[in-house]
């Protein structure tokens, strides 16, 4: 399998092992680690949904600074008792107080609170305390409560109290910003088996005892679905005073509404400055507790939480499994503006309808498809990248040996224009051969590795003077090769430049081999013949292997121009046809030994040409 497809396989097994183990985790609740990415995704979709108006369901009456100026902080239990009583008068359904009644105090005072709380439906504060700040939970199959943590000591108020009013615990399930995510619907401790303060509070409210079941609760025929460990997921209406707030001291005075406390759960809590009962929210950092159990408790009778259960968990653990496998796929199928724009379009699209749902009530995970996502596409995009580095290193290799083997211009431009040569071209050009004279014995003489020493010394030296020059190598033959001057396309100093080059790798022919030791030794010479005139370009072979080749007549006489030299006893024959066009100025007319023209018979043909021979001067 090659790298990219094996490298697509891989991909896709690994995002899903990852989306998989990761969507395990989250329907069990066993991802802590994004716990702080999910908290800060869920308050800006609160921020984004805004404050919404609460169900005129709850009023709050709240101690606050006032009431503690005029009457002392802590309360006494007497005005806490005149507070009970005032809004009892306005016959509200129930009376909720989120206070912690667990010292004794002056017992005229507390029989007087006891007093105003039988004369009412009333609920008051337990609170659990445990050992650990996690809270370590169960699964056994066969035990309901095994998913509830078990609190190492329940605060719980009077007797005397608790004889007269329900019990309800006031716990709260943070997330690590400190917000409230959960109110825990039931509490145990020891024993004992309690119900939430909201809880408690909303089962009054409607007269109906709760009901559970894996995942639900049931309040007569309101049926809520509730998160792992029976935890109801609590959003909030918005800041501090969303929820109707009164001060204690308009209780005292006998100036409450009676609209806002009549037929109404009112919960009587702590708001003074300082008193530490207080969370931060997506919507206000310093939110009092009170208002947080009567948010939960508006939850619960309204069945407007928001719906966070074991099918939600499970369609998130189908995002993380399906969503790094789409933009994987994506990743692979287009890596385009096209194909970066559908991406881009999917990631935004998954969150718009993350957003609409937790505005109707659905809260899907935001951070779990992020983490499940994120790392396998980066790790993809990081292999491919280097996949693609590698893939450059190994081409821009074959590019420089292709260059070092086929014609350098030539090459570069197929690599521009694929179609460059595709059908054969006729031209005019400017032909150069070049051949050394005695190698076959002296291959025969000094082996194989000396012969590819000096091979490799002659092919270097034609090279350079093809590249000096403008010309192309078309080929290397044995102990020769061919330039060719006028492709891809043919200029009008074609032929001025080939008798230059001729001439130059004469003067580079000549001392190189009077100084190799091998070659000097065994009198080895060369013979360069230059013509010009009409060629026909082409690319010869099949669709995996292809060659240029330049043919016609004019390659022929260039050929035979080199036996022209040698018999002659000069380094370089050039047509007359070619120093014509080479003007006054070529080289072979200011430098060397230069003699001509003369006609020429030249192998192949009935007529021969005007040749013009030169020599460079002797070492």
């Amino acid at each position: 399998m090659q790298a990219r497809p094996l490298l697509i396989a891989i991909s896709l097994l690994l995002s899903a092992l990852w989306g998989g183990f990761l969507g395990y985790r989250h329907l069990s609740g066993g991802i802590s680690f994004l716990d702080s990415l999910e908290a800060s995704l869920t308050d800006l979709r609160s921020k984004v949904i805004g404050v919404r108006e609460p169900p005129p369901i709850t009023s709050i009456v709240a101690i606050d600074d006032q009431t503690a100026a005029d009457n002392g902080y802590p309360l006494n239990r007497a005005t806490l008792a005149r507070v009970v009583a005032a809004v009892t008068s306005l016959k509200p359904k129930v009376v909720a107080l989120d206070l912690l009644l667990v010292d004794p105090g002056p017992e005229e005072g507390d029989a007087t609170l006891a007093a105003a709380l039988q004369q009412t439906s009333g609920v008051i504060a337990a609170a659990g305390v445990f050992p650990k700040e996690t809270q370590a939970v169960g699964s056994d199959a066969n035990d309901p409560l095994a998913s509830i943590p078990t609190a190492g000591k329940m605060l719980l108020p009077l007797r005397r109290f608790s004889d007269v009013a329900a019990i309800g615990v006031v716990n709260v399930a943070t997330d690590e910003s400190g917000t409230p995510r959960f109110i825990p619907l039931i509490s145990r401790g020891g024993e004992r088996v309690d119900a939430s303060f909201p809880l408690r509070v909303a089962s009054l409210a409607l007269g109906i005892n709760p009901a559970f079941s894996p995942g639900s609760l049931a309040l007569g025929d309101r049926h809520l679905p509730t998160d792992n460990g029976q935890r109801l997921p609590i959003t909030f209406y918005g800041p501090r005073g969303t929820i109707p707030t009164f001060s204690a001291t308009e209780a005292l005075a006998g100036t409450l509404p009676a609209k806002a406390i009549e037929d109404r759960i009112v919960v009587i809590g702590s708001t003074v400055t300082g008193g530490g009962d207080v969370f931060p929210t997506p919507f206000d950092p310093v939110l009092p507790g009170v208002e947080v159990m009567a948010t939960a408790a508006t939850h619960l009778i309204a069945g407007d939480s928001i719906i966070r259960d074991r099918n939600v968990r499970l369609l998130d653990s189908l995002v993380a499994l399906a969503l790094p496998l789409l933009l994987i796929s994506l990743l692979a199928w287009r890596r385009s503006a096209i194909g970066y724009a559908i991406i881009a379009s999917v990631a935004l699209a998954w969150a718009a309808l993350n957003i609409a749902a937790f505005a109707h009530g659905y809260w899907f995970s935001a951070a779990l498809p992020i983490a499940a996502a994120l790392p396998p596409v980066l790790l993809f995009g990081a292999a491919e990248i280097w996949i693609d580095r590698r893939r450059a290193a190994h081409f821009a290799a074959q590019s420089d040996l292709l260059q070092r083997i086929e014609a350098p211009g030539l090459s570069e431009w197929l690599a521009r224009d694929p179609n460059f040569l595709a059908k054969p071209v006729r031209q005019n050009a400017a032909v150069i051969f070049v051949d050394l004279s005695g190698f076959t014995g002296l291959s025969e003489a000094i082996g194989a590795t000396n012969v590819r020493d000096v091979l490799s010394d002659f092919f270097e030296i034609i090279d350079e003077a093809a590249r000096s020059h403008g010309g192309a190598v078309t080929s290397f033959m044995g102990d020769g090769a061919m330039l060719l001057f006028g492709l891809p396309r043919p200029a009008d100093d074609d032929a001025t430049r080939a008798a230059a080059c001729a001439v130059c790798l004469c003067e580079r022919m000549r001392p190189w081999l009077a100084a190799h030791p091998t070659a000097g030794a065994r009198k080895i010479g060369f013979k360069v013949g230059v013509h010009g005139g009409p060629v026909v370009a082409s690319r010869l072979g099949s669709g995996d292997r292809q060659q240029i080749t330049v043919t016609g007549d004019t390659v022929n006489v260039a050929s035979r121009l080199m036996e022209v030299a040698a018999e002659q006893g000069f380094e370089l024959a050039l047509s007359a046809a070619l120093m014509k066009k080479a003007g006054p100025d070529s080289a072979p007319l200011h430098s060397g030994q230069l003699e001509g023209p003369a006609r020429a018979r030249i192998r192949g043909r009935n007529k021969g040409i005007d040749v013009w021979l030169w020599r460079g001067h002797p070492l």
